[in-house]
């Protein structure tokens, strides 16, 4: 496991206790670990009091020192809302009689977006494992997991004797394309023609919109949330994000969220909600109130692909799963995650799956790869 740290370490179950300034300085840009999206989980109940998912952040600082480094780090009385599934470790842990939960999960909540985890100034990855195992410990867990982690840091909690897995999402890279038709001149002919008859019946009878800052209003949001529970309940899920959420998504971090609205005669019938990080926009959250052939491409996908282009952004990311995405130009990329199992027979077993499962997907992500839309040498 990982070595010894000089730093010491704190474990706050509110984020306001460490403070907006100490905590951006260490996660940087990146939405999904800054202190505005995190608070508005926290202050809006989708996280604490009876959700399951029990705050934990971590702070390490040197003695009589600033904070130097966070980790957004929750205790979990379950396995929902992570989009990187365990629930088989859990079940074969208990059934040989050991307890699985609580656990800890280093993560972004219900948030399948990769990006930095461990949020340093100063501090090592091996450092900030020490801390993390120390917690599991202290808090008496079976295990820590960062999930959808960096490449970096998935490597460097390698190095630490942290066990290794990947995933698999569907990303679309944009090379400079300067409109959506450049970007269709590079499939090949029959995808090309199969998007434009997607789009037009998509948009048929539609207008969009695009709302950042302060276009989204108390209004915008209870009609998103509407959205957002009617894609919940048909997925037979559970509402993860209550309705005071997105309102202070907004509010703190309205500059980087990016609401796409399809409206028919002006009544907003559907919605995708995106954040802007570094170079990259990322689909969270759609929802809609009206069955409309292909228009869950349309928003999530091709307005998104749009929006893009038009503001020179590098890569779309949108969202866990969907093999369907291959044909619609978002290719196969391998997400991260790396995992300390404190109990020796169990985290044997793991590594044993794991190293399967690596095989398996890196094979799959090639087949996937080779059936993508682009066109190939001589194509039309």
């Amino acid at each position: 496991m990982a070595g010894e740290t000089s730093l010491e370490t704190e474990i706050f179950s509110r984020i306001v206790d460490i403070g907006q300034e100490a905590w951006d300085a260490c996660a940087g840009d990146n939405p999904f670990v800054s202190y505005a999206f995190l608070s508005a989980l926290e202050d809006s109940g989708s996280v604490g009091g009876h959700t399951g998912w029990y705050p934990r952040y971590l702070a390490l600082r040197e003695k009589s020192g600033g904070v130097l480094a966070v980790v957004p780090v929750y205790a979990k009385t379950h396995s929902y809302g992570e989009y990187a599934f365990d629930h088989g470790w859990a079940n074969a842990f208990e059934r040989a009689g050991g307890r699985y939960y609580p656990k800890l999960q280093v993560a972004s909540p219900f948030s399948p977006v990769p990006g930095p985890r461990l949020l340093s100034q100063e501090p090592t990855v091996a450092e900030m494992a020490t801390a993390l195992e120390a917690a599991c410990n202290a808090c008496r867990c079976s295990s820590v997991h960062v999930t959808f982690c960096t490449e970096a840091e998935w490597a460097e909690l390698g190095q630490a004797g942290w066990l290794r897995r990947i995933g698999m999402q569907f990303h679309w890279e944009n090379p400079g394309y300067s409109s959506f038709e450049d970007f269709l001149a590079a499939l090949s002919s029959r995808k090309r023609k199969a998007i434009r008859r997607e789009r037009r019946e998509a948009q048929a009878g539609l207008s969009f919109r695009t709302l950042s800052g302060a276009e989204l209003t108390q209004k915008v949001w209870q009609q998103f949330y509407e959205f957002y529970l009617s894609t919940v309940e048909r997925k037979w899920g559970g509402a993860y994000l209550t309705p005071e959420f997105f309102p202070l998504l907004g509010e703190r971090l309205g500059q980087k969220v990016v609401l796409i609205l399809a409206e028919r005669n002006g009544r907003p019938i559907a919605g995708a909600l995106n954040l802007l990080g570094e170079n990259v926009l990322c689909g969270r959250n759609w929802g809609c109130i009206e069955d409309v052939p292909f228009l869950h491409f349309e928003l999530c996908y091709y307005q998104a692909i749009d929006y893009a282009i038009a503001n020179g952004i590098g890569r779309v990311e949108a969202g866990a799963q969907g093999e369907h995405k291959i044909q619609r130009g978002y290719l196969p990329k391998p997400t991260f995650s790396a995992h300390y199992i404190a109990h020796p027979g169990l985290r044997d077993v793991v590594a044993q799956f794991l190293e399967m499962e690596r095989a398996e997907i890196y094979q799959a992500m090639e087949a996937l790869a080779r059936e993508g839309p682009y066109r190939k040498n001589g194509q039309g």
